[in-house]
């Protein structure tokens, strides 16, 4: 049998007449932090919005991931995550998604997670936005750079969504790469950041935690030097166990290493590894760690965290080199700062002080650095916008803005940009920047560099541009 006709007879034509469910202003396929941004900006701005989240809960990593802390949303000085990230820092203890009196300072922010969750709730919901859980985008039907539906999948089967915009907070880019706008995953071997299985700890001392003042991480590599089997694998990176409540902890510990988030079969081996791998942590925890001695796992995350896949390539790729010159464009739709956290690709020494030594680096970096609207525009594409993790950055870009507070920034972005294009007719390359920054600074938006009459001097490192 030929190469062809084996190919084809591994493949099945498939066709059936999709009901056209909703036909919406603007639809926002992925409910984490930048999916509910961009859905709740654009739904307060009139536009009839719908939000696709394919959990049981919006909220990405911070919820359904179980990640243990928010990122710093300012400088204590800045607040960079102003407006919709502002909204949600401000609501965070009245709302029981965080607890008072913490001992990160007030730059990070423990996380309770049903909190949070009720929290997201209210937001989208008193928004007026129609939001669906459980639901998945499975489809694209793209033409001459137009998206025209998009299919998702739910209990009730598939079914067709019609927008005059699309947002994707997909967090992989898949609105996108599956409409054709270009992308490019990992470093330039295609590796990718370990994933991580965060997961719930009980019965912890905090009291004798705090007062011991160890890090974990630097008791861990102290541990692996003397005795690598204390791990299934030579793991020296360790964010740690956060407290989250009295005698409670949400743990960001371990690695999945070689786990592709695009592909659900590499997704299914990085979870099962994950959960095995949990129980040796425990064990080290409990015999190296004052406080930990009693400490259990008491539950892991139904979400994998995945720190990068896709990066949808867009008008402006922000780089590396923006990052230390504190770039200012005259089309930026924010600015922040986090370090470039970028994690390991393997379990590895050499990588490992690489990693330390990028780590002392930019968090010694102050400042802080434009994202400009053109990260939101995805080549070859009129009526989409991108948000969140997989916007147009180069991979250490990408691990400084992915945190929860650069998600709101970016997706308040598109929240807006999506509601001005709705309302005009206008495709996302055709709208005033000048009147979306405007926009974004009446709902709180820090954007010192658009205040001004003058239009400030663009900064920027184009000699790092990637095609």
């Amino acid at each position: 049998m030929s190469k062809d006709k084996k190919a084809m007879n591994n493949q099945v034509a498939f066709k059936q007449p999709l009901a056209v469910k909703y036909n919406v202003d603007v639809a926002v396929m992925g409910g984490g932090p930048s999916g509910l941004a961009a859905a709740v900006i654009a739904a307060r701005q009139g536009c009839r919005v719908l939000l696709v989240e394919a959990q049981n809960c919006l909220g990405g990593m911070g919820t359904s991931g179980l990640l243990p802390i928010l990122m710093p949303f300012g400088d204590g000085v800045n607040y960079y995550a102003g407006g919709f990230g502002r909204e949600v820092h401000d609501k965070l203890l009245p709302a029981g998604a965080t607890i008072p009196g913490h001992p990160y300072g007030k730059l990070l922010s423990p996380i309770r997670v049903e909190g949070l969750k009720r929290l997201y709730d209210d937001l989208t919901l008193t928004a007026g936005v129609s939001l669906l859980l459980e639901t998945r985008l499975v489809a694209v039907e793209c033409d001459q750079g137009v998206v025209n539906y998009v299919v998702c999948a739910a209990k009730s089967g598939l079914f067709a969504v019609r927008a005059k915009v699309y947002v994707d907070a997909t967090g992989d880019g898949d609105l996108c790469a599956w409409a054709g706008a270009p992308f490019e995953k990992g470093d330039a071997n295609g590796e990718m950041m370990g994933g991580t299985l965060c997961s719930l700890w009980m019965d912890i001392d905090w009291p004798t935690v705090r007062k011991s003042k160890a890090d974990a991480e630097e008791v861990l590599i102290q541990a692996l030097r003397e005795d690598h089997s204390i791990l299934p694998q030579c793991d020296p990176h360790l964010p740690g166990i956060v407290e989250v409540g009295p005698a409670i902890g949400g743990g960001n510990v371990g690695h999945c290493y070689g786990v592709d988030g695009t592909d659900e079969k590499s997704l299914t081996e990085a979870a099962i590894f994950s959960r095995r791998l949990l129980p040796a942590y425990e064990r080290f925890y409990r015999a190296r760690m004052k406080g930990y001695e009693r400490a259990s796992l008491l539950a892991t995350a139904p979400l994998l965290g995945i720190r990068e896949t896709r990066r949808i390539f867009g008008d402006y790729v922000l780089n590396e080199a923006d990052f230390y010159r504190k770039s200012v464009f005259v089309d930026e739709i924010g600015r922040y700062h986090y370090f470039i956290d970028t994690h390991l690709s393997k379990p590895d020494w050499d990588n490992f002080e690489k990693h330390l030594d990028l780590r002392k680096k930019t968090l010694s970096t102050g400042g802080n650095y434009g994202i400009p609207y053109r990260c939101l525009t995805p080549r070859g594409l009129a009526n989409v916008l991108v948000g969140g993790r997989c916007i147009s950055t180069d991979r250490a870009m990408q691990s400084s803005v992915r945190v929860t507070p650069g998600c709101f920034i970016t997706g308040q972005a598109c929240g807006m940009a999506a509601s001005m294009m709705a309302a005009s007719g206008k495709d996302s390359r055709s709208i005033s920047v000048a009147e979306l920054q405007q926009r974004l600074l009446k709902i709180g938006a820090f954007l010192p560099n658009a205040k001004g009459v003058a239009a400030p001097q663009e900064k920027t490192a184009d000699k790092n541009q990637k095609s």
